[in-house]
């Protein structure tokens, strides 16, 4: 089982590594990164450097294709050559997914017209530009299509993902193994539970850690 994770440079780290994560316990699964030439992908915070040794383009297939958000979508979407590979890729998988404004990438080449998909709360109207109908649940599955919202739903999403590339025993195993059992705590999460000021905060702190 073949899983391949595409990472430029200004990549959201949590958005690839929290999947990586969950994937990387899947039994006879292996996740590889990917990006246009093999040396040092720079994540979007400036501090995780990450060896990444193989070409997209040497990748004929796969069985799951999760394409991570962070300010690398807007290098992913300006690359054509990317997103026909991208077609190429989910043409023969079994699931074709998304974190945060990675569905922005999806929307890009074509693939999520007519979709109900999610992303980043603030890539919203983004995200209908390409044609999608913006939801704002967690994880949005539409058969072989699946989003996730913002940053740390990756991970929900890639237990989901578990489930569906084996059995909801091992989902629940790796989920237990890893731990993941989150208590926040804010209830702050969501855009429909944080305050006006929270939102402008958030907005702000993620501009400036991302310029």
């Amino acid at each position: 089982m073949d899983i391949v994770i595409p990472l430029f440079n200004r990549f959201e780290p949590l958005d690839a590594i929290g999947p990586y994560e969950i994937l990387g316990y899947v039994p006879g699964a292996t996740v590889r990164f990917v990006t246009a030439e093999p040396g040092l992908v720079q994540d979007v915070l400036g501090s995780l450097p990450v060896h990444v040794a193989t070409r997209y383009s040497e990748v004929e297939r796969c069985d799951v294709l999760l394409i991570p958000g962070g300010g690398s979508f807007l290098t992913m979407m300006d690359d054509p050559d990317f997103l026909d590979w991208v077609r190429r890729m989910h043409a023969g998988s079994r699931f074709t997914t998304s974190v945060c404004t990675g569905s922005l990438v999806l929307g890009a080449a074509g693939l999520l017209e007519g979709l109900t998909a999610t992303t980043h709360w603030d890539a919203a109207k983004d995200l209908e530009s390409y044609g999608a109908v913006y939801t704002s649940e967690r994880v949005v599955r539409q058969d072989r299509v699946i989003t996730s919202a913002g940053v740390s739903s990756g991970i929900d999403m890639a237990i989901q993902l578990t489930a569906l590339l084996t059995d909801e025993a091992t989902a629940q195993a790796i989920q237990l193994y890893t731990e993941y059992d989150p208590e926040p705590p804010f209830d702050t999460g969501s855009v429909a539970k944080a305050p006006a000021e929270v939102v402008e905060l958030a907005l702000a702190l993620g501009r400036a850690a991302t310029a």
